[in-house]
């Protein structure tokens, strides 16, 4: 049996923590075997000073430098593999110290993993956290990684539909919105029947391709307390939600009607369905954190590439501390991998 080709890591904002998970992740993983006989190994696109940095600092080996991904598995026993950007880091890191003149550099270690994902020779994205504020500062457009990787990968076709889909998995619970960056009173003012029925769609597509369901099963969050009580808590359910649930029966998708989003998510409730569908980021968000604040992940459906990410920021509070924990990275590097036995049908 073929091998599957190694997992592309972006190295996210050399300021925060990043780094430190990157290698901890490689020591957990190497550790168990996992990376060396049972998928894709991963190597890191990024700065190979700032990862002899961490490396240090958790006493873990120092990383090895690569000139392609097919050294990967090979480098893989003795460090953290690192196949440097095509942009340098322009300033010293300093830890817990974000600074917009690491951008170029963050924005490079992102480009190359799309880039490599694309041509061939890597199976899968995971990208470590990046602060969009710092990066606002210079220049950054986008609202995030998500809405960046959709423009990254526009001209290369998907094998379902079009995302960006952002999902979020953690502790058996899959959740999708149906709106991301957005403040709530736009998300609010934004939901329409025709976007729900786009991320049902995406979704149902990618639970049966990049997850091995068959018969995918939606729930379905209404927006407002009781999921509106027949109108007289709120019409979105009636004039929106509903409607857009009836067109994806009609087309042969399981999904319910608007649920109460206070009692979706309790233990016999989540055995019911496989992803649910919210509407805004803390609807979906918090059930999630709550159930698997460690290891949840963020994953981006719709693309031509398999993207992952933990579900956590740069925690510049405790960056260079070697308080970190991988937990949340390893889980993104395993869901990438399974993603991708799915995909390619094993």
């Amino acid at each position: 049996m073929a091998e599957f080709l190694p997992v592309a890591v972006s190295m996210g904002d050399p300021a925060g923590i990043g780094p430190e998970i990157i290698v901890k992740a490689w020591a957990r993983l190497n550790q168990t075997s996992s990376m060396s006989h049972t998928g894709p190994a991963f190597f890191c696109l990024g700065d190979p000073s700032v990862l002899q940095l961490a490396a240090k600092l958790c006493d873990l080996p120092a990383p090895v430098v690569i000139e392609a991904p097919t050294e990967c598995r090979t480098a893989a026993a003795y460090g953290v593999p690192v196949l440097p950007t095509s942009v340098a880091l322009y300033s010293t890191v300093q830890k817990s110290v974000p600074d917009p003149a690491n951008s170029p550099s963050v924005k490079a270690s992102i480009e190359d993993a799309v880039r490599l994902c694309l041509e061939g020779h890597a199976s899968a994205l995971v990208t470590a956290p990046i602060s969009k504020a710092v990066m606002y500062e210079a220049g950054f457009d986008f609202p995030g990684h998500t809405e960046y990787l959709a423009s990254l990968t526009e001209k290369h076709p998907t094998i379902g539909p079009r995302g960006p889909l952002m999902m979020l998995a953690g502790a058996g619970l899959r959740v999708v919105l149906t709106s991301i960056h957005q403040s709530l009173s736009t998300a609010v003012a934004a939901i329409n029947t025709a976007r729900i029925i786009e991320t049902a769609r995406i979704a149902h597509y990618a639970l049966k391709s990049d997850f091995g369901i068959s018969k995918p099963r939606l729930a379905l969050a209404g927006l407002n307390p009781h999921a509106g009580e027949n109108g007289a808590m709120g019409h979105e359910e009636i004039e929106i939600i509903n409607p857009a649930a009836r067109q994806l029966r009609s087309e042969g998708i399981d999904i319910t009607d608007a649920l109460p989003p206070d009692t979706m998510f309790h233990t016999e409730a989540r055995a019911e369905y496989d992803a649910a569908i919210c509407h805004y980021h803390d609807q979906g968000l918090i059930p999630v954190k709550t159930l698997d604040f460690h290891g949840g992940v963020n994953i981006t459906l719709g693309l031509p590439i398999i993207r992952t990410s933990p579900d956590h920021g740069t925690a510049f509070d405790i960056a260079g501390k070697n308080l970190a924990r991988p937990e949340s990275l390893i889980a993104a590097i395993q869901q990438a991998q399974n993603m991708v036995e799915h995909r390619n049908g094993r």
